[in-house]
């Protein structure tokens, strides 16, 4: 199947996808500073920069859009029917990069937590955000 727009409107279309400050990323940093957690954007120092960093807590979230890392049985990570080949092997390499990422991480020392796009959707926020509370809570004795 051919691709339903000109090069120039796919093109700036790609150009608009963020991959940091997306919604899902913002929320959640929001809902952490509001409850007085202070944390860092993108470490650098740390494998695979990682989205939101307590170095306090050495806890390192991950925030993943459903599509761009296939969230398994998710309705928005459907490959495009046009292009497969290429949007196949795109994601797959995303999702070795991400298994990489988080073993490396692991070895530091480094807790991590995966919050996916999806999880932060109206219905589910609340109790996305919550939960992660809960998580710090329970793993590293944060509150």
């Amino acid at each position: 199947m051919t691709d339903t727009h000109s090069k120039e409107a796919r093109s700036y279309n790609m150009s608009r996808i963020r991959s940091k400050d997306t919604k899902p990323e913002m929320l959640v940093r929001k809902y952490l500073f509001g409850k007085g957690f202070r944390f860092r954007l993108h470490d650098k120092k740390l494998p695979g920069k990682p989205d939101i960093v307590l170095p306090k807590y050495k806890v390192a979230i991950l925030i993943h859009g459903c599509f761009w890392h296939s969230h398994i049985n998710c309705k928005y990570a459907v490959i495009p029917k046009s292009n497969i080949e290429y949007w196949s092997g795109k994601i797959s390499k995303n999702l070795i990069r991400d298994i990489d990422t988080e073993k490396k991480l692991q070895s530091l020392g480094w807790r991590i937590i995966v919050i996916w796009e999806c999880d932060l959707k109206t219905t589910k926020i609340d109790q996305t955000l919550i939960g992660l509370l809960k998580l710090l809570d329970d793993k590293n004795r944060c509150i």
